[in-house]
């Protein structure tokens, strides 16, 4: 797993994407009803090609007891195995079309169904949302891993990415629980008291106080055609969405936290706050 500062720290990161990896191979297991050998990798495996165009990209919105992003990257030849394993075709090398990207999508979806029931076990009652994006992600991965189901050239490959606050929440969720015992188990048939562990959360905020999270400034954007991108050469100017008496974003994760104005330090572009977005927005 790559991931600065990686050593017995990252378990809880660690046993997140496991139980991912676990969530795939059930799901491709119970489809063709053999068993499905999986792993989870520190490096990208034989077999992973590069990032390209044609990937399929999938976000996974994570709300409730952790909250955070984490990315999935599918090349094509996944994409087309796991859309015929959906739809019950026998495999065979073919190009990833759009109704493979849909079936692939739906299959991932179940992955998430079965990983969220997981994690609640563990990590409380908590949401995951799985949605198509047209790229990369914005934010900076902190953790990187490879998920591999199945062995050999038909085997699934695919590239998981936390974002920063995932990985922070995972962190620090898990050491607001060390210590505390474990909530009666409800009688039969009765509904437990709550579906959260208890926890502090001014001890929660604490704990993520040191914890570096990268930030962006977003002064605009444009959608452009491929053939103007192909055009550009030094000197293109290109016209944005925003006028320049228009605050900047403040971006963490993808999701604006601040607003400001742009200044000057020491040399250096700045940015003077005077908004700031509602906790929880």
């Amino acid at each position: 797993m790559t991931d600065a500062g990686a050593g017995p720290d990252n378990r809880e990161i660690n046993e997140h994407l496991q139980t991912w990896t676990d969530a795939l191979c059930q799901t491709l297991g119970e489809i063709a009803g053999v068993p499905f050998p999986c792993a989870l990798v520190a490096e990208a495996p034989a077999g992973m090609p590069p990032a390209g165009e044609n990937d399929l990209w999938v976000v996974v919105g994570v709300s409730g007891s952790l909250r955070g992003e984490m990315s999935l990257r599918v090349p094509p030849a996944t994409v087309v195995r796991l859309a015929q394993a959906l739809m019950n075709e026998p495999p065979a090398p073919a190009e990833a079309t759009s109704e493979h990207r849909e079936a692939a999508l739906e299959l991932l979806r179940q992955v998430g169904g079965l990983a969220a029931s997981a994690l609640k076990r563990q990590w409380g009652e908590l949401q995951l949302r799985l949605d198509a994006a047209d790229s990369t992600p914005s934010w900076p991965a902190s953790t990187t891993a490879w998920l591999r189901a199945g062995e050999g050239e038909a085997a699934v490959l695919i590239e998981a990415r936390l974002s920063a606050a995932l990985a922070a929440s995972l962190r620090t969720e898990k050491s607001s629980v060390e210590g505390v015992p474990a909530a009666p188990v409800a009688a039969p048939g009765t509904a437990p008291a709550s579906d959260r562990r208890p926890h502090d959360e001014t001890v929660n905020l604490d704990l993520l106080m040191d914890v570096q999270l990268e930030v962006t400034l977003c002064f605009g954007s444009r959608t452009l055609l491929l053939r103007e991108i192909l055009d550009l050469n030094p000197g293109s100017v290109i016209d944005l969405d925003r006028t320049v008496q228009e605050p900047v974003d403040m971006l963490l994760d993808g999701r604006v936290v601040a607003r400001g104005e742009v200044v000057v330090v020491g040399g250096n572009y700045g940015l003077r706050v005077t908004q700031v977005a509602p906790a929880g927005a």
